[in-house]
C-alpha cells in the first residue's frame, strides 16, 4: 500500500506541476532534456537503485520467457523515444520489462523539416514527424558495445530516410543495417524490422506481399542469431494486414508489433481543432487504439501459433494493457501514455496487472494472454 500511495503522489504532482510547466515548452526540447536527464540518471548506480526501490517491483506473475528471452514485465518502451540510444541504463529503475532502440538506419539522419513533434492533448495524442531521425547503425551499435543490459533491449531498423534510394536500395540498405549489429558487439536481445513508418520521403513500400517476400529474403540471407519482430502498420485493411502476415509467416520472423502512427486524419479519436495546428505528420496514442486492437485480435486469431504478438498504440493504464494481453498481445509497448500520464505509469501498470491476475485467477501473465478473444 505503501508503495501504491508512493505512486500515485508521483502522478499528481506529474500531472498538476511538472506536465502542465513542459507543455508550455516545445515538445521536441522536451523530449531532448528528458533522454538528456534520463542518460545522467543511468550513470549513476546509486540513482538507479534509489528510484528501483519505488519503481521497479516486478513479480514472478509478470515474468515469462519468450523465445528463449525472459521478460521480467510485458511492458517495454516502444521504438520512437531512444532513437539515440540514450536510455538503455534508466528504464529498468522504472519498471520497464524490455526497451526497443531506434528505429536506426543505416546512414544517419537530422530529422524531418520541423515541427518533428506536438502535442494533441484532447486528443491523447503526439503528432510525430521525425522520419526516423537517429545517428545510423554504426555510431550506435559503437555506443551500445560499450554497455551492459539489464534488461532485454532491442534494436528497431529501418531504411535510411533518402528519396534517392530505390525499392532494391532500399532492401541493401536495411540488410546492411543489420549486418552492422550482428558484426558488433551490442549484446541485444532481438530486432525489430520497421516496415511501417508514414513519415519517410520517396516512395518505397513494403506493403505489398511480393515486395516484402523480396526484403525478408534478402534479410534472411544474413542468417540473424536474433528473433525478428516486424512492426506493421495500422492503416491497412485486414485482407491486405492477412496477406503480409502469412509472407512473414514463410520467413524467420518471430513475432509481429501492431503497430505504427495513425495516419487517418478524420479518425474519431481525434479532435479536429487540434488536428487543424498539424499540417504534417501523423499521429500515436489513443487514435491508433482501436485499429491496434483490431489487429492484436486478428494475428491472435490466425497466427497466434506462429507469431509472438506485440500490442502498442494507446495504453495510458493498467485497463489499456490487460485489454491489449486479453486481446493476443504476449507484449504490450508505449510510448504516449508515459508522456502525458508519467514516468509512473509503468510502475502502476505493474502493479495493476498483479491485481487483474488475482481477480480473475491467473497464476502468470502468460495465462491471460488471447482469454478475451471468443
Amino acid at each position: 500500500m505503501a508503495r501504491k500511495f508512493i505512486l500515485f503522489i508521483f502522478q499528481i504532482l506529474y500531472r498538476f506541476i511538472f506536465k502542465p510547466l513542459a507543455f508550455q515548452v516545445d515538445a521536441e526540447v522536451v523530449h531532448n532534456a528528458m533522454t538528456a536527464l534520463g542518460e545522467f540518471l543511468g550513470r549513476s548506480k546509486l540513482l538507479r537503485n534509489v528510484l528501483a526501490l519505488t519503481f521497479a517491483k516486478r513479480p514472478k506473475n509478470l515474468s515469462q520467457k519468450i523465445l528463449g528471452i525472459k521478460f521480467n514485465s510485458p511492458i517495454g518502451l516502444s521504438a520512437g523515444f531512444d532513437y539515440e540510444a540514450r536510455l538503455t541504463q534508466i528504464t529498468p529503475s522504472l519498471g520497464f520489462g524490455f526497451h526497443s532502440i531506434g528505429t536506426v538506419t543505416n546512414n544517419s539522419y537530422d530529422g524531418n523539416p520541423k515541427p518533428m513533434l506536438g502535442r494533441l492533448p484532447k486528443s491523447k495524442s503526439l503528432m510525430v514527424n521525425k522520419g526516423f531521425k537517429n545517428s545510423g547503425a554504426r555510431a550506435i551499435s559503437n555506443k551500445l558495445g560499450k554497455v551492459k543490459f539489464e534488461i532485454p533491449v532491442g534494436v528497431s531498423i529501418g531504411r535510411t530516410n533518402n528519396p534517392q534510394l530505390g525499392q532494391a536500395e532500399s532492401i541493401r540498405d536495411v540488410v546492411a543495417s543489420f549486418r552492422t549489429f550482428e558484426a558488433s558487439k551490442v549484446s541485444c536481445s532481438y530486432y525489430e524490422l520497421n516496415i511501417s513508418c508514414p513519415n519517410l520521403l520517396g516512395t518505397v513500400t513494403f506493403y505489398e506481399p511480393k515486395k516484402l517476400d523480396e526484403l525478408l529474403t534478402a534479410v534472411d540471407v544474413v542468417r540473424v542469431k536474433k528473433p525478428i519482430f516486424l512492426k506493421l502498420p495500422i492503416t491497412k485493411s485486414d485482407d491486405v494486414t492477412l496477406s503480409l502476415l502469412k509472407v512473414a509467416a514463410k520467413h524467420k520472423i518471430a513475432g509481429v508489433i501492431f503497430g505504427n502512427l495513425q495516419t487517418n486524419r478524420n479518425d474519431p479519436a481525434l479532435d479536429k481543432n487540434e488536428i487543424k495546428k498539424f499540417k504534417i505528420g501523423n499521429f500515436s496514442g489513443k487514435p491508433t487504439w482501436q485499429r491496434s486492437n483490431e489487429l492484436i485480435e486478428l494475428a491472435y486469431r490466425n497466427f497466434k501459433d506462429r507469431f509472438v504478438i506485440v500490442g502498442c498504440g494507446g495504453v495510458f493504464s493498467t485497463e489499456d494493457a490487460y485489454f491489449k494481453i486479453k486481446k493476443g498481445a504476449q507484449l504490450v509497448e508505449l510510448i504516449t501514455g508515459m508522456i502525458f500520464v508519467g514516468p509512473q505509469l509503468i510502475a502502476q501498470i505493474n502493479q495493476g496487472l498483479l491485481e487483474k491476475l488475482k481477480a480473475d485467477g491467473f497464476k502468470n501473465i502468460s495465462e491471460a494472454v488471447g482469454t478475451g478473444v471468443i
